[in-house]
């Protein structure tokens, strides 16, 4: 059986080897691979591994000896569900693997935003402290989030581990799911209708998939009602948020700052106007990549490939 990776490197840079996928088969690990050249390299595979590499309907047509994809990530828009169904093909996902680092994420940046660890290393380092006539430095007082309150826009998994964590902190949870209303045992959670949320929101995070109804979902005129001392995060998708909108709102003094571990193009474009924008922490989609989410995404793609050739697949995502 062969087996091919079209885009690995993400998933091992060095330190999360295949070999609990390689058992199965002979594998062939691409680190990257351009669009034009995945047809030729899934060629004669049965099974095909994919993060970011699309799998289109007619890609996956012209793989005909193709008998499984796994998607190496919780989201799987890469590939084309529907087309895949039709040719019998399943498709598999890791549902679970990066909820406690994300959610840790989510804290590591709010609490830049509250704290400002890295301006104060900054200035430290660059000789403020030393010649300070006081024995302390403040340039930007610390904001206490004990007392706050953090509205979340999706609580799910990763929605969830986030509100025990603000829960800890002595934080007030507000959320809005359109889904369901499962707060985290033990945690007291009052629910709002969206508007409302971004409404009395000290601090708003996003935790939510990336759907056609919810593009944009962040813009101008939910920003507006946003208190100027508000803080957003978004550790989910980029294309929730309104980037022009979102800047605009920052320089303007509208919103007190933003997080962001993600945007609407991947890498960020150049030209983005967040990159300028006035308190705006952006890190480049590193939220998920902790070694051991790592190793528990790998241990869950083979567990997803063992249970496809035992004749029970799971995490299947189209259907079949």
């Amino acid at each position: 059986m062969k087996i091919v990776v079209l885009d690995g490197h993400t998933l091992n840079p060095g330190d999360n080897p295949w070999d609990e996928v390689a058992r199965f088969g002979e594998l062939v690990v691409h680190d990257r691979t351009p669009e034009e050249l995945i047809v030729e390299r899934s060629t004669g595979a049965q099974i095909v591994l994919t993060n970011k590499a699309r799998l289109s309907g007619a890609t996956l047509a012209a793989l005909t000896q193709l008998k499984l994809v796994c998607v190496l990530a919780t989201g799987f828009n890469v590939v084309d569900l529907e087309s895949s169904a039709r040719l019998g093909i399943p498709v598999v996902n890791v549902p679970e693997y990066g909820s406690d680092s994300v959610a840790q994420h989510t804290f590591a940046l709010l609490l830049e935003l509250s704290n400002r660890v890295a301006r104060y290393d900054a200035a430290v380092k660059r000789g403020d402290w030393s010649d300070s006539v006081d024995f302390t430095l403040v340039a930007e007082p610390p904001t206490e989030l004990c007392g706050q309150s953090l509205g979340i826009v999706g609580l799910g998994r990763i929605g969830g581990r986030v509100a025990r964590i603000a829960n800890a902190f002595g934080m007030q949870v507000l959320a809005h799911n359109p889904v369901s209303r499962l707060a985290p045992e033990g945690v007291p959670v009052q629910w709002l209708a969206l508007e409302e949320l971004f409404a009395r929101a000290d601090v708003l995070s996003l935790h939510c998939p990336l759907t056609a109804q919810n593009e944009g979902l962040v813009n101008r005129a939910r920003l507006e009602l946003m208190p100027k001392h508000a803080l957003l995060i978004n550790i989910s998708r980029g294309g929730l948020v309104n980037e022009p909108d979102l800047a605009q709102a920052l320089n303007r003094g509208a919103l007190a700052g933003a997080a962001l571990d993600v945007s609407a193009r991947e890498p960020i474009a150049p030209d983005s106007p967040l990159l300028t924008a006035k308190n705006c922490v952006i890190t480049p989609h590193i939220a998920w990549a902790t070694l051991a989410a790592r190793r528990r995404l790998m241990a869950t793609t083979a567990g997803n490939i063992r249970a496809y050739l035992a004749g029970a697949p799971q995490n299947v995502v189209n259907g079949l």
